[in-house]
C-alpha cells in the first residue's frame, strides 16, 4: 500500500503543470484518469526524442490511466461528469474559463460534491486585468521578472527547462496534499486555485524585496551570483570550468589560505562580502588567476581539504554519467525506459514501482464499462 492507495484523480490536463501535479499523485499511490483531447495530450507531440516518445510526456503521465473524451459531446460530458461524481481530487488547467463553459465549473461542482478537493491551474488566476490572458512557459518567465534576472549582461535568456510550469505543478501538489488533510479532518473539500504568475512571483520574492525596499536592482550576471562573492565560475589549467561558492567572510579567509595569499582575507575592499561585491572583477581577478594555475581535478582537491563549496559545470552527457545519479525504470510504449529518480527518498521503504506512460484512449473502454458507459458494439 502506498499513502495515496484509495484515492481516485479526475485530471482535465495538458501540457506540463497540471500532468506534473498529477503525475505525484499517481507516485504515490492514487489512481489518475487522465482526460484528454480525442487527439491526445498536445504533449505527445512535443518531440519523439525519448526512444521514440516525447520527452516531456514520458516524464509527466507515467502511471496514468488515459480516456479520450470530446468535452463538446453531450454523452462524452456524462462521462466526466460520473468521473468526476465519484473521484476524491480533480485537477484541471484547460484555457482561461473553459471549464465553465462545458458546463464543469468547479465552484459548482465543489458544491455538488462537498469532499471533493479541485484544483484548477491557469496562467494568472482567475481574477485582475490579466485572468483572461493566454499563458505558457516562456512568457510567464518573461511577465514574472524571471527573465530579468537570467540570462547575462548582453541580454536576457530562457530558462532551459519549464521552470513556471514546474513550479506551478508544484504549488498544486502541495495545496492538494494540505486539502487532503484538511478533508481528514473536517470531511470537507476545497477549491484550489494555482496560477503560473503567482507561483513564480512566489519565487521572485528575493530580488522583489531587494528591488523593493533595498534600492539595489538584481542585474543579469550569467554564471554569477548578484549579491554574493566569490561566487561563480572559473576556468582551469585545463581549460575546464569550475564553479566555486564562497558563502561567509570565514570561507573567504579559507579560500585565501588555500590560494596561498592569506593576506587578501583582510585586505581592505576584500574582507566583507560587501566589499567583494563591489569589487567583483578584482575579487574575481584574484581567484581566477590563482585556480588558473592548476587542472581542475587539482583544484577540486585543494579547495574540497579547504572546505569551499565547488561544482563542475556539466553538459548533458556528464548528467547522464553522473555518479550521483539515482534511476527508475518506466514501461513506455516503446520499451522501458530510465528516468532520473524524484527527488525524495524515504527511508526503510521499498522504491515504489512505477506505472507505464498510456497510448492516447489506452483505457477508455474500460473506464467507461467500470462507470456504466459501454460502448455497444
Amino acid at each position: 500500500m502506498q499513502d495515496l492507495s484509495g484515492l481516485t484523480v479526475v485530471s482535465v490536463e495538458h501540457a506540463v503543470a497540471a500532468p506534473y501535479a498529477s503525475v505525484k499523485l499517481a507516485d504515490a499511490g492514487a489512481r489518475v484518469i487522465k482526460v484528454e483531447r480525442p487527439e491526445g495530450d498536445f504533449a505527445r507531440g512535443y518531440d519523439k526524442l525519448a526512444a521514440g516518445n516525447s520527452a516531456y510526456f514520458v516524464w509527466l503521465n507515467r502511471g496514468k490511466e488515459s480516456i479520450a473524451l470530446d468535452l463538446k459531446d453531450e454523452a462524452d460530458k456524462e462521462v466526466l461528469a460520473a468521473l468526476i461524481a465519484k473521484a476524491d481530487i480533480l485537477i484541471q488547467n484547460l484555457g482561461p474559463g473553459v471549464m465553465e463553459r462545458l458546463g464543469f465549473g468547479l465552484e459548482g461542482l465543489c458544491e455538488a460534491h462537498p469532499g471533493l478537493i479541485a484544483c484548477s491551474i491557469s496562467g494568472y488566476g482567475s481574477e485582475g486585468p490579466r485572468a483572461s490572458q493566454k499563458a505558457y512557459d516562456l512568457l510567464i518567465q518573461a511577465e514574472s521578472g524571471l527573465s530579468a534576472i537570467n540570462g547575462t549582461p548582453e541580454g536576457p535568456a530562457r530558462v532551459g527547462v519549464s521552470v513556471c510550469d514546474i513550479a506551478a505543478g508544484m504549488t498544486a501538489y502541495q495545496a492538494i496534499l494540505e486539502a487532503l488533510i484538511g478533508r481528514a479532518a473536517s470531511g470537507k473539500g476545497r477549491h484550489i486555485e494555482v496560477s503560473l504568475y503567482h507561483a513564480m512571483a512566489d519565487w521572485m520574492n528575493v530580488p522583489y524585496l531587494q528591488h523593493r525596499y533595498g534600492g539595489k536592482t538584481p542585474q543579469r550576471q550569467g554564471l554569477q551570483h548578484p549579491t554574493i562573492a566569490p561566487y561563480g565560475v572559473f576556468e582551469c589549467a585545463d581549460g575546464k570550468a569550475l564553479l566555486i561558492s564562497v558563502q561567509n567572510d570565514r570561507e573567504w579567509g579559507r579560500l585565501c589560505e588555500a590560494l596561498g595569499a592569506p593576506e587578501m582575507a583582510t585586505e581592505d575592499g576584500f574582507a566583507t562580502n560587501d566589499e567583494r561585491v563591489g569589487n567583483r572583477p578584482q575579487t574575481d581577478g584574484f581567484v581566477g588567476r590563482e585556480l588558473a594555475r592548476r587542472d581542475r581535478e587539482a583544484n577540486i582537491e585543494l579547495l574540497t581539504k579547504a572546505k569551499i563549496a565547488i561544482g563542475r559545470l556539466s553538459d548533458m552527457e556528464d548528467v547522464v554519467h553522473h555518479p550521483q545519479n539515482r534511476f527508475v525504470e518506466v514501461p513506455t510504449p516503446n520499451g522501458r525506459l530510465q528516468l532520473l529518480a524524484p527527488g525524495a527518498v524515504v527511508r526503510g521503504q521499498e522504491p515504489a514501482a512505477y506505472g507505464g506512460v498510456p497510448e492516447t484512449d489506452e483505457h477508455g473502454a474500460t473506464i467507461r464499462a467500470e462507470f456504466g458507459f459501454a460502448r455497444e458494439g
